[in-house]
């Protein structure tokens, strides 16, 4: 159930009719199918009542006919206008779910990475795929749900109208047909809830494990992790079973209490006709009719608010999603016109977590067009430079400017314009070679990507694949070795014309004439641009214009190879030992 308590929380609900506003036309045609339908319903046992009564008890073939022809005429016209109401009430829903798959996506990719960081993959799939769709079905069924309220009005009016004793006697049942109903609407809602959820988990555990699939097969560990997804498949059936279980009793009550309905109608209808009394055969078959008619829209009112309700349980979490404020504050003015890339970092402090610090009072200036060189241990801060460089994270104190502006001054788009990243681990879409190239920017053409492919030396190799720049290289780039993949980001990096690079050891774990082909790219890449690298191996960094070693959040040693040599500190020690080892 809801936060609130309710069956069905109302206030979700206005949120999500809110995304049909702009088919409001649409909306306003479907409510007039759908009272349409409603009175439609009953004029067939209307009239098969008023045809028993009239011409067949007193025989009048040609009335007959002529009424059976109308009755006919009616279930054409029903049968049309219930044609449209179907499929302009899925019409609706599917262009909302658009609209909202969109809205949802293009929030996901303007959050912070440490949402990204804290949110299972496969999580945020569910939200954007299965859980969207269930939002569909509160426009189609939500739809249905009204149609067969207002059948259900219509049938009690013209029973009313026919025979208010036959009516009350039909309605004997009905209190206890809306005990189970509310029962059962209860119920289900917990069980959907238990359902969506396990759902989201084993998608989750899914895609994390199909990714890192080659672990558990280096480490043997097919075993444990099958018997990990037969606890978390078990506990997926167990809520669909409890689902179940719920629609297995109500099903059976529901169609006990429409036979004794049926029961009592015939026991006091045809009571009624043998002692003379004021009710006509014609009465007792429409009343059977009418019974069908209220309890099969009851019934189905209750399977369709229990699909509403998962489509309501689906906006919640697609909702929570969209309510994640983890957002980098865009309220920057500026512009990077002319941008030259000297940085400097003014007492950052910056914590993932509150109050644990990975940068600790960090200070430092590189001017523009010069190599700036981290090293140091793995998590002493160095990632954590560029990140909030980039403003993948924000700092919590201090200054980090470009060009003597603040980066907080600066409009997001331009400030990442302005930076590029080649990750060590290069990450590659299911596509061709120049549309990973190019993501899609369309003012970047084919011809730029080759002429810049062939500035920094690696068109010969993209033109040597398969189909040339049109070559797909599968999921992640698998096609691809990983110094090919490198290659692909460089040449990613180098028709944007950044002003500032940064390279997370991109020339490591590579076999040497692949490393030629990127140190002579890197070589053409550092040209009038601010390079900062990522170091591990510290051989490769002689050449920077300075060198910072972090340690703990902060920087311990500063300067030039040569200086950081002469102090004989601890860059001194790390370098000989890398020398030594390499020997």
């Amino acid at each position: 159930m809801s936060k609130t308590g309710e069956i069905l929380d109302f206030q979700l609900l206005k949120r999500v009719l809110k995304f049909s506003e702009p088919y409001k036309s649409r909306m306003w045609l479907t409510a007039i199918f759908a009272i349409l339908l409603a009175f439609l319903a009953p004029l067939r046992p209307l009239l098969i009542n008023y045809a028993l009564d009239e011409y067949v008890l007193f025989p009048n073939l040609e009335m007959l006919f002529q009424l059976t022809l109308l009755m006919i005429v009616i279930l054409i016209i029903e049968a049309i206008v219930q044609f449209y109401y179907i499929y302009y009430a899925a019409w609706i829903g599917q262009h909302v779910i658009q609209d909202l798959r969109g809205k949802i996506y293009k929030h996901i990719i303007s959050l912070k990475l440490s949402f990204f960081d804290k949110t299972p993959i496969g999580t945020v799939v569910t939200r954007t795929i299965s859980d969207i769709e269930t939002i569909a079905a509160i426009f189609s069924e939500g739809l249905f749900i009204i149609a067969e309220l207002l059948k259900i009005v219509a049938v009690l009016a013209v029973m009313f109208y026919t025979d208010v004793k036959l009516t009350i006697v039909s309605l004997g049942s009905i209190p206890l047909l809306l005990i189970a109903t509310t029962w059962f609407k209860r119920s289900i809602k917990s069980a959907f809830q238990q359902v969506r959820t396990q759902v989201s988990v084993m998608n989750a555990f899914i895609q994390e494990h199909i990714v890192g699939m080659n672990i558990v097969q280096i480490f043997a560990r097919e075993k444990a992790e099958y018997q990990k997804f037969k606890k978390i498949n078990k506990a997926h059936q167990d809520a669909h079973i409890r689902s179940i279980l719920y629609y297995s009793i109500f099903f059976p009550v529901v169609e006990i209490l429409s036979a004794s309905s049926i029961g009592l109608i015939i026991w006091w209808g045809g009571s009624a006709i043998l002692s003379g009394q004021d009710v006509t055969f014609g009465e007792l078959v429409a009343f059977i009719l009418y019974i069908h008619m209220l309890f099969r829209p009851i019934r189905q009112l209750a399977d369709r608010f229990n699909i509403l309700q998962m489509g309501i349980v689906g906006s919640e979490r697609v909702f929570k999603i969209l309510d994640t404020n983890q957002k980098i504050q865009d309220n920057g003015d500026k512009v990077l016109e002319n941008a030259k890339g000297g940085i400097s970092f003014k007492d950052v402090f910056f914590a993932y977590n509150k109050e644990q610090w990975v940068l600790k009072g960090i200070n430092f200036e590189i001017e523009a067009g010069k190599t700036l060189a981290l090293v140091g241990e793995t998590g002493a801060g160095k990632t954590s430079v560029t990140n909030v460089l980039n403003r993948f994270y924000d700092i919590q104190k201090g200054s980090v400017k470009i060009d003597g502006k603040s980066i907080q001054e600066i409009k997001l788009s331009s400030l990442r314009e302005q930076i590029a990243f080649v990750q060590q681990e290069v990450f590659l879409f299911s596509d061709s070679i120049f549309n990973n190239i190019t993501l899609y920017d369309e003012h970047i053409s084919i011809d730029v990507v080759e002429s810049a492919a062939k500035q920094i030396g690696i068109h010969d190799f993209i033109k040597s694949l398969p189909g040339g720049y049109s070559y797909s290289v599968g999921e992640r780039g698998v096609t691809l070795s990983t110094g090919q993949r490198q290659l692909i980001a460089f040449l990613r990096v180098y028709v944007r014309n950044p002003k500032i690079l940064i390279l997370d050891e991109a020339t490591s774990s590579i076999d040497t004439e692949t490393e030629q082909l990127l140190q002579n790219a890197l070589e053409k890449l550092a040209i009038n641009r601010t390079l900062i690298i990522i170091a591990h191996r510290l051989s490769t960094i002689a050449n920077a214009d300075k060198i910072l070693l972090f340690k703990d959040g902060k920087i311990l040693e500063q300067g030039s190879h040569i200086d950081l040599m002469q102090q004989e500190g601890i860059y001194e020690k790390m370098y000989s030992t890398q020398q030594f080892s390499k020997n």
